[in-house]
């Protein structure tokens, strides 16, 4: 098979992409390069591929990278040591001193916390606005807005976005659309496709997919982004090691069969939990009765794998769910092949209490894996009472 997988199924550039057979010894899984640096062919020169020192390059993290571009349909993907490395870098190399940002109403807390106590000490300001609403975008814009960064579907509130819309927004203010799509995938959108101009995930999640390694990374088609990327990562060091980019290698390999699945069963535990008296309401873009579920349908191939849920008794019944499962694993993150539940108000969205992103104080984030839905549908019903 030649190098050029473009024009390939995605199932196919995610087994392929990247990864043809080692030259010197046919080996069909890419090796994990466990160096930390390579001899050089002669003072000041490199070998092939710009390998003469690990926090620079490796083998293992191109092949990953060059994975993850053919499957988010970019020129230049570039790994980080995580999701946050990972939007740290590109909220470093966009915004300055000065500069101002626009993000959801429903963001992720590690983000927020980011934003709100990082880069606000370093000079940059940011509006909270609801991302599906375009006129709100609109009037949150700023003449010294630099970029506006959206989760679709959001973290924990599965709010979407129509991505079209905002990046006419943001070009139309010289501003980039960067796009979170941890909960999507490539699997199951590609936001550049739909006019984004940098995409991140937090590789840790779906991608690696058995809760095994953390790591980020971040899709463009800009080269100017991509050389900005490459340098501040190299500067700052917030590198994958190899086995962490052979382990995310070896998990995107399986992505699509399994998205398939944690769709599945996320579709029936949301219906599910829709007809039990002591919900008050499900969020999931698979149902029709969900506010995004058409702009959902025109965007995404389906509608993943995360459910939340508000409990209709309030906070204590919902810590008292979350606590009760036994097949659902108490557990932050998401994305792995077990199923997982949480509180975001005491867990993954503690640091946005009091602010505009305090998420509701009874809800409760479900992560739907690959396990037989029966088993999970009875899980909960066991735990709600």
């Amino acid at each position: 098979m030649t190098d050029d997988t473009s024009g390939l199924g995605f199932e196919t550039r995610a087994i392929h992409a990247g990864q043809q057979p080692d030259p010197r010894t046919g080996a069909v899984i890419v090796p994990i390069y466990q160096t930390s640096t390579y001899a050089q062919d002669g003072v000041g020169g490199t070998r092939e591929g710009d390998y003469e020192y690990s926090r620079t390059a490796n083998p293992t993290r191109t092949a990953l990278e060059q994975q993850l571009a053919s499957l988010e349909g970019a020129r230049h993907g570039l790994a980080f040591a995580s999701g946050m490395a990972a939007s740290d870098a590109v909220l470093r190399s966009t915004v300055r001193p000065g500069d101002h940002l626009v993000l959801g109403n429903d963001a992720y807390g590690g983000t927020f916390r980011l934003i709100d106590k990082v880069l606000t000490a370093w000079g940059v300001t940011y509006t909270v606005a609801d991302l599906a609403d375009v006129d709100a975008v609109r009037a949150a814009v700023r003449p010294e807005t630099k970029l506006i960064w959206c989760e679709s579907p959001s973290n924990p509130l599965l709010g979407i976005a129509d991505l079209s819309a905002l990046a006419g927004v943001a070009h139309d203010n010289g501003a980039r659309l960067v796009v979170d799509n941890t909960f999507a995938t490539p699997y199951l959108q590609t936001p550049l496709a739909l006019g984004a101009d940098i995409v991140v995930h937090s590789t840790t999640k779906y991608l690696g997919g058995h809760s095994d390694v953390v790591g980020g990374a971040v899709l463009t088609n800009e080269d100017e982004v991509r050389e900005q990327l490459f340098f501040l990562r190299n500067a700052a060091g917030a590198v994958p090691g190899a086995f962490d980019a052979w382990l995310t290698l070896r998990g995107i390999k399986t992505l699509a069969v399994r998205m398939e699945r944690h769709c599945d069963n996320a579709e029936l535990v949301a219906e599910a939990l829709a007809a039990h008296p002591k919900v008050a309401q499900v969020y999931y873009p698979g149902l029709e009765s969900h506010p995004g579920h058409e702009t959902a349908a025109k965007q995404m191939r389906r509608f993943g794998g995360m459910v939340s849920f508000r409990h209709a008794d309030g906070e204590q019944a919902a810590l008292d769910v979350a606590a009760g499962t036994e097949l659902f694993i108490l557990a932050e993150s998401l994305g792995g092949i077990e199923s997982l539940i949480e509180h975001p108000g005491r867990m993954t969205h503690a640091s946005a209490e009091g602010s505009m992103l305090e998420v509701p104080a009874d809800l409760v984030r479900l992560s739907v894996g690959i396990e037989d839905a029966r088993d999970l549908i009875e899980d909960l019903r066991r735990a709600l009472g």
